[in-house]
């Protein structure tokens, strides 16, 4: 058994893994158009790939606050092995698919399965962390995610030497063998009774309405500003993962096996770099000013205003991967305190449920954004549409700055 002082660290590291897989499943996608629009020709349509990416978001954000609930109710362990297994198992059936109604069908299935992930992920590290140590953890972990989104840019490459089934059949068999081996690893948190509340017999013993915990955050203000400037951002960052490879083989000239690695990867070092820096200045600042997390996530956030405007309208590899660049390290910074600022104003019982309607939130303006940019790409508007995302950033940012005002560093 992995001893107690070093396994908030190790659940890190194991939740790392499921986190590469969960965006690494669903990113891959995104680049290998051109290899599958040669079998399933529906996909040579702009507005048919928007609908694909699309419908993903739509069932993953109507499934988020569910799974909030879900794993505020339940094993959270047991939620994300399931969670992984199923969307692993579809990730390996995409491969089999020879329609554009089967592949419809199969990234609405994902949505559902990997929607569970995220809020219980997150919200069984914030259990495991102190304030001292939750912005660095949580950091370290969405440094998964980017890992996931870069190795997704990889697989037009895949599908190029290969094809694009193998792609599908590699990376879900993957999945389906880490989701075996985490039986054995993962736990749930356990709480001392006498010392601090029993929250996980609070959980299980809890007959409450399941929607007592939804009523408490709606009648929050605070989360009402949270869920705003959580879901803004949210349009360029759901731009950037799904249409950002396409933009740069547009703008830039060169072939989608060229441009998915460039984007993908430029995106994830530089998001990889922002959450560890936020994460470490955040858990530094929040001990010296209770506003420390508000202020290195609005820090973040500013760095993507002028990086939209240059991504949108630049056509040199300099311009427009610098301005990559800066927008994923400013967004990473962001990324890294979402869940710890939640925690100053959500108690924990509650916080797998508050995240997962903040999930909602982004991933529907992610939906939105994605439909919409699929009809600007065939209309050939698509970099003058990624600049005026700077403008929601910036009154997203003014709100955050002036409505957020937390008042202890570990909501009780």
């Amino acid at each position: 058994m992995i001893h107690a002082k070093y396994y908030p660290w190790v659940l890190v590291a194991l939740l790392w893994v499921v986190a590469l897989l969960n965006y690494l499943d669903r990113q891959m996608l995104s680049t290998m158009r051109p290899s599958m629009q040669v079998d399933i020709v529906e996909l040579q349509y702009a507005t048919n790939f928007g609908r694909l990416m699309a419908v993903f978001l739509w069932i993953y954000g109507f499934m988020s606050p569910v799974s909030g609930i879900i794993s505020d109710k339940f094993n959270r362990k047991w939620v994300i092995v399931g969670s992984l297994f199923v969307w692993s198992l579809v990730t390996y059936g995409m491969g089999y698919a020879v329609t554009f109604d089967q592949l419809y069908v199969l990234r609405a299935l994902m949505g559902i399965s990997e929607a569970l992930y995220i809020p219980a992920g997150l919200s069984l590290i914030a259990d495991f962390h102190t304030s001292k140590t939750r912005s660095l953890a949580i950091g370290i972990h969405m440094t998964g995610l980017y890992m996931g989104q870069a190795l997704g840019g990889f697989g037009a490459t895949v599908a190029h030497r290969f094809s694009w089934q193998q792609a599908f059949h590699i990376f879900g068999l993957v999945g389906i063998v880490y989701s075996v081996m985490l039986i054995f690893f993962l736990r749930e948190k356990k709480y001392n009774p006498g010392i601090e509340e029993d929250a996980q017999v609070a959980k299980t013993h809890d007959k409450s309405s399941i929607f007592k915990g939804l009523s408490i955050l709606f009648t929050n203000i605070s989360f009402w500003v949270i869920l705003f400037y959580f879901a803004v951002p949210s349009l360029p960052g759901w731009a950037t993962k799904n249409w950002l490879p396409t933009l740069f083989a547009e703008n830039l000239g060169i072939d989608m096996s060229t441009a998915g690695p460039i984007s993908t990867v430029t995106i994830a070092v530089s998001s990889f770099m922002g959450v560890i820096f936020g994460g470490i200045l955040s858990d530094r600042w929040v001990e010296k000013n209770l506003k420390g997390r508000v202020y290195t996530s609005a820090i973040g956030l500013g760095l993507t205003i002028p990086s939209l405007l240059l991504i949108g309208f630049g056509h040199s590899m300099l311009h427009i991967v610098g301005a990559a660049f800066c927008f994923g390290f400013g967004y990473g910074m962001a990324d890294a305190n979402n869940m710890p600022i939640l925690c100053q104003f959500v108690a924990s019982k509650y916080r797998a449920t508050a995240y997962g309607v903040m999930n909602m939130t982004g991933v529907f303006a992610g939906a939105f954004i994605t439909d919409l940019l699929g009809r600007s790409t065939d209309a050939g508007n698509l970099g003058k549409d990624f600049a005026m995302l700077a403008g929601v950033v910036v009154l997203a940012l003014i709100i955050q700055l002036y409505f957020l005002r937390p008042k202890v560093n570990d909501f009780k």
